[in-house]
């Protein structure tokens, strides 16, 4: 079992401190995270909080509570102690999904913080070498669409490829311009975020449009009604699920059995979760990709090193931070990402 391999850690946690990050990014939005840092015996482990809710990230700060988190545990005494705190200070959330978020902050600063403290890495630790991890760039099109944005990105790096999310507003020719590049890898419907800023509601037009136009593509989280349910008979295998993903019950809970999923961390909450769920995908032959959240610090890191351990050929929607900027410039690293020389801890710097 993956979680044995890390679950009887023992970590020494001596005291923590919280810290925002704040950027601008290329979906026109001012994002706000919370890198949480545990301090102990000489080492510190970091996380990060990547709720989305930039006035949630200021009340915590603000707050200044002291966590019952300081003491010596294992790390799956630890998580059982995290679960027990309510991170939100007496607050409702504005989605239940961002308490896994704030949990898995502390979680992943623990397993950094164990696992350096036992002068190890996640990959000598769970018997997995590091790999070179390909990635593919996630933006939105300009509004209205025209497909410029990928070709201007084409022009800076030809090797690059994308994850989109398609919109109402894409037309035949859109589509045609951008399934010429050979360069789309995944369509993200944005059908299953009910009740969020960017849920796209059903569309059998755009889906139909999206499945004839990128026969090759994965597409992700369609909205499945009576109306566009059937636009996806004999097109399941290209369905990948995201939003829905947070445990092993939710994979289960799908409407088929699916052959690509979509793997984000903090979605899962405790690292008991992720790699129970990524164990029962892999025994199954469920193929994996990872997936990002516009982190702005170390939990973009998080994320390589996870795919670099279990799924580094697949299309990961998880390109370096610099690729979220508003305005990208210099030298950007270029797919795959090599392992780093010397990992330690939880990190992959």
């Amino acid at each position: 079992m993956l979680y044995e391999q890390v679950s009887d850690l023992e970590l020494e946690i001596d005291d923590y401190e919280l810290e925002q990050r704040e950027r601008e990014t290329s979906s026109g939005f001012t994002r706000a995270t919370t890198v949480v840092s545990l301090h102990g015996d000489g080492e510190t482990g970091r996380g990060e909080d990547v709720t989305y809710d930039n006035d949630a990230h200021e009340t915590l700060l603000a707050a200044a509570a002291d966590f019952p988190v300081t003491g010596e545990y294992t790390l799956d005494s630890f998580s059982d102690q995290l679960s027990e705190i309510d991170f939100f200070l007496g607050n409702e959330p504005n989605q239940s999904i961002f308490r896994n978020y704030r949990q898995w902050a502390f979680e992943s600063a623990a397993l950094d913080l164990a696992l350096k403290q036992a002068d190890t890495n996640l990959a000598e630790r769970l018997g997995r070498p590091y790999e070179s991890v390909r990635f593919v760039v996630s933006t939105r099109l300009e509004e209205p669409p025209t497909g410029d944005r990928v070709l201007e990105w084409l022009d800076r790096d030809p090797e690059l490829e994308f994850k989109l999310d398609p919109t109402s507003a894409w037309t035949d020719d859109v589509v045609q311009r951008l399934a010429a590049t050979d360069a789309v890898q995944i369509l993200d419907l944005k059908g299953q975020y009910h009740g969020t800023t960017v849920d796209q509601p059903a569309d059998p037009a755009l889906y139909e449009r999206v499945l004839e136009g990128f026969p090759g593509a994965l597409i992700e989280d369609p909205a499945l009604d009576d109306e566009t349910r059937p636009l996806f008979e004999g097109h399941e295998p290209r369905v990948t699920w995201d939003y829905p993903i947070r445990s092993v019950e939710t994979v289960e809970d799908l409407p088929w059995e699916p052959e690509w999923l979509n793997v984000k961390p903090s979605r899962f909450g405790s690292v008991r979760s992720l790699l129970e769920t990524i164990e029962y995908c892999l025994e199954r032959e469920i193929q994996l990709f990872g997936g990002g959240q516009f982190e702005l610090d170390v939990g973009r890191e998080h994320l390589h090193a996870i795919a670099s351990l279990f799924y580094p050929d697949a299309p990961n929607d998880v390109a370096p931070k610099a690729y979220n900027d508003p305005d990208p410039n210099g030298g950007l690293p270029s797919s795959p990402l090599s392992p780093p020389a010397e990992p330690r801890g939880f990190s992959w710097d």
